[in-house]
């Protein structure tokens, strides 16, 4: 018994000592996993606390460190920009414009509530920084549904417009919310909320609710509806997109989201939620209209032209207003249906007069005077016919307008006919294309791009034969550019908008001073081009040109009629007219001298209105080894020379026998370009039809007038006829 119950006894211990052992190793484990939770607690709250610790310190240093309220209304970001005519009328202002100061009790509550309902639901429940919205932000980053983006409550918005830029980095972001939680420290609430809704920028230069309701609704934001407050509100995210005056449709779509919200949060009834922004009456904006692509060229050539300044500056420009209303008239009066148009005025000093870039600057604020690149079809041919003329010839010299085929290319005249002889001033009046490709190959391709490139030409020059007919696109204000320097007697022209710069005090920036100008080609060769050009008006392809006193210019035409052109100039102001579509496609009925050079006339009948009649140099002055020696022309006509032919033998010289006029169609219908039926040439000027050779003019003239390298023909040699004795000369 005793020995069966010792062992009981110790069976017992055994099992008492097993079950003790099991709980332990438990108690063991769950003592390590609540160790390092603990760990993790203790240190977490430390860290948070020594965050928070941080945090508070750098929110009360910055809340120490911030202006004081009076000094925050006073601020005013950005540059205003005032622009001036040359009359010193103002034009159209830029930059920040501000309207009168609204204390909280006078900005209606509408807008405050349509500005909480869209911006920041939760403002007047947090410190500065909404801890729910980031979270929210947080959250939805995380499932993978949108990056993440932690939205800004209104006092973040005011500090970064405030004190900060606006890049997106992580460091811009703390001290966003550093300085939200310092002016949430500092101000009240409604003290906030003042200052925002008379800072916050709207678009178009509108900072603050008052100058945004007088600039889209033409009244101070006292007055401001549910509507109005509710687009005024939308704008805040995208003033661009949402603009009123940029598209309307945008801004009230914007608008009904705002509405909603506020109905949401019952801000306001569902009988206000019903309102129609689109009833709202907007005000025109007059800024935008065609004097922004002036300025948009213009304004940003101070930075070039100014040191780096911030304050307040007024730019007095070379623009007339007069004239610029009546470019902009002229062009939509006469602009094909569906084209753009484009106009350039330039005084003889270079002062833009009138510049207009299309038909509607807002609809399209693309400058199609300053930037788009067209073909100028034939009123290239003014560097063709310079260089010719700068190469020797004249006006009146004899050309040959018959088929012609250079390098493979055969160019043709607009209508397919030819006129055999005729003179070099009749060949440009009526823009006949194969004697252009003839005087272009005789002087050289890359002659004439030169002389492109000398009167101002930028763009890429081609130098292949076809180019002589306008193939290199070119800009409407560098053509402009061109006929002014002709206009000026071959000097430089340089194009200029700003006159002078001045502070709101008047102290001097900048002011344009005129430089010297370059002599680009002779005086005759000016002389004679304008002789050509005047011609093309009078009677050849600018008729519709013409306003009643002396005009020079020349039309152009691409094919297909995509491009039209006039450019011209009269009493000291050059234009330059361009009419197409931006997508290159044909318009119909589209010619150089049909609605570009209306409109060309249209305007300069305006701008030419108060300046005397001039009338142009066309004197040619030719330079002396253009002229024939003295001693020869005191014995008469030099057809009664005789001279020497191959073999050394004296040769009387033949004299061309008379004949009838020959017999045929008019060779020259009204547009040389297009073709068409038109008044015949006088009698006088006539030429008769010639199938002598391909070449517009000798050999042997052109190889003296040009030093071309090519074997010319055995020389000419002119002597005198037997000369009379000394008994039978006559005195001299």
């Amino acid at each position: 018994m005793a020995q069966r119950g010792s062992r009981r006894a110790a069976a017992e211990t055994q099992r008492r000592r097993q079950s003790s052992n099991r709980p332990g190793k438990r108690a063991t484990e769950r003592s390590g996993w609540r160790l390092w939770l603990r760990r993790g607690v203790i240190w977490g709250g430390a860290a948070a606390l020594l965050g928070a610790l941080f945090l508070g310190l750098a929110v009360l240093f910055a809340a120490r460190s911030l202006p004081t309220y009076s000094a925050l209304k006073a601020t005013q970001p950005g540059q205003t920009i005032v622009v001036r005519a040359r009359d010193g009328t103002e034009i159209v202002e830029l930059g920040p414009s501000y309207g009168k100061w609204l204390d909280s009790s006078q900005i209606p509550q509408v807008m405050k509530d349509a500005m909480i309902s869209v911006e920041d639901r939760r403002y007047f429940s947090h410190p500065g920084v909404d801890a729910i919205g980031l979270a929210r932000a947080v959250y939805v980053w995380l499932s993978g549904e949108k990056r993440l983006q932690a939205t800004s409550t209104i006092t973040q918005q005011l500090a970064r417009n405030l004190f900060l830029n606006s890049n997106r980095s992580f460091d811009r972001k703390l001290r966003e919310a550093i300085l939200a939680m310092a002016l949430e420290t500092k101000f009240s609430k409604q003290q906030i909320l003042e200052l925002y809704l008379n800072k916050v920028y709207f678009g178009g230069g509108a900072y603050g609710v008052d100058s945004a309701s007088r600039k889209f609704f033409s009244h101070d934001a006292t007055e401001l509806s549910t509507a109005e407050a509710a687009i005024i509100a939308g704008l805040v995210k995208a003033p661009s997109r949402f603009s009123p005056t940029a598209d309307v449709d945008a801004a009230v779509g914007r608008a009904n989201v705002v509405l909603g919200l506020m109905r949401e949060q019952g801000r306001i009834s569902a009988s206000e939620a019903a309102v129609d922004p689109s009833a709202v009456k907007l005000k025109k904006d007059e800024s935008q209209n065609s004097v922004r692509y002036f300025t948009d060229w213009a304004l940003p050539q101070l930075d070039i032209l100014l040191p780096e300044t911030f304050e307040p500056i007024e730019v007095w420009t070379t623009l007339d207003t007069g004239m610029q209303q009546a470019a902009a008239t002229a062009i939509k009066s006469n602009v094909p249906s569906g084209a753009q148009g484009a106009l350039v005025s330039i005084d003889r000093d270079g002062a833009i007069l009138a510049m207009v870039g299309g038909t509607d600057y807002v609809a399209t604020n693309y400058n199609r005077a300053t930037e788009a690149l067209r073909q100028p079809g034939s009123a290239w041919k003014l560097f063709v016919y310079l260089a010719a003329l700068e190469a020797g010839y004249t006006p009146e010299d004899t050309v040959k307008d018959v088929p012609v085929t250079i390098d493979g290319w055969s160019p043709r005249n607009s209508g397919g006919s030819y006129a055999g002889e005729i003179n070099v001033r009749t060949a440009f009046a009526y823009s006949k294309n194969t004697v252009a490709a003839q005087l272009g190959n005789e002087v050289g391709f890359g002659t004439v791009a030169s002389m492109a490139r000398r009167f101002g030409i930028s763009t890429p020059i081609s130098t292949f034969p076809a180019m002589v007919l306008g193939s290199s696109e070119t800009r409407v204000i560098d053509m402009t550019r061109a006929f002014a320097a002709v206009s000026a007697g071959g000097n430089s022209v340089e194009p200029f908008g700003i006159v002078k710069v001045t502070t709101t005090g008047g102290e001097v920036l900048y002011r344009h001073e005129a430089k010297n100008s370059t002599r680009l080609v002779p005086d005759y060769v000016a002389a004679g081009m304008t002789d050509l050009l005047q011609t093309a008006v009078s009677t050849g392809t600018g008729r519709s040109a013409q306003i009643g006193r002396p005009v020079a210019g020349k039309t152009g035409t691409t094919s297909s009629n995509k491009d039209g052109w006039f450019l011209g100039f009269s009493s000291g102001i050059t234009t330059g007219v361009w009419m197409g579509r931006d997508d290159a496609k044909a318009v119909g009925g589209l010619q150089g001298g049909t609605a570009p050079a209306r409109a060309f006339a249209a305007y300069m009948k305006y701008a030419v209105r108060d300046r005397p009649i001039e009338q142009f140099n066309t004197e040619l002055k030719l330079p002396e080894w253009q002229l024939e020696p003295d001693d020869e022309q005191m014995y008469g006509d030099p057809d009664d020379y005789y001279y020497i032919d191959e073999g050394g033998n004296l040769i009387e010289p033949q004299r061309p026998a008379s004949g009838a006029p020959g017999q045929g169609q008019d060779p020259f219908p009204a547009n040389g370009e297009q073709g068409g039926p038109g008044p015949a040439l006088p009698p006088a000027r006539r030429p008769q039809p010639s199938d002598e050779g391909t070449q517009a003019a000798s050999d042997d003239f052109l190889n003296s007038a040009t030093g071309g390298s090519g074997a010319p023909p055995p020389p000419r040699i002119r002597v005198p006829a037997p000369q009379p004795t000394a008994s039978q000369r006559p005195p001299f």
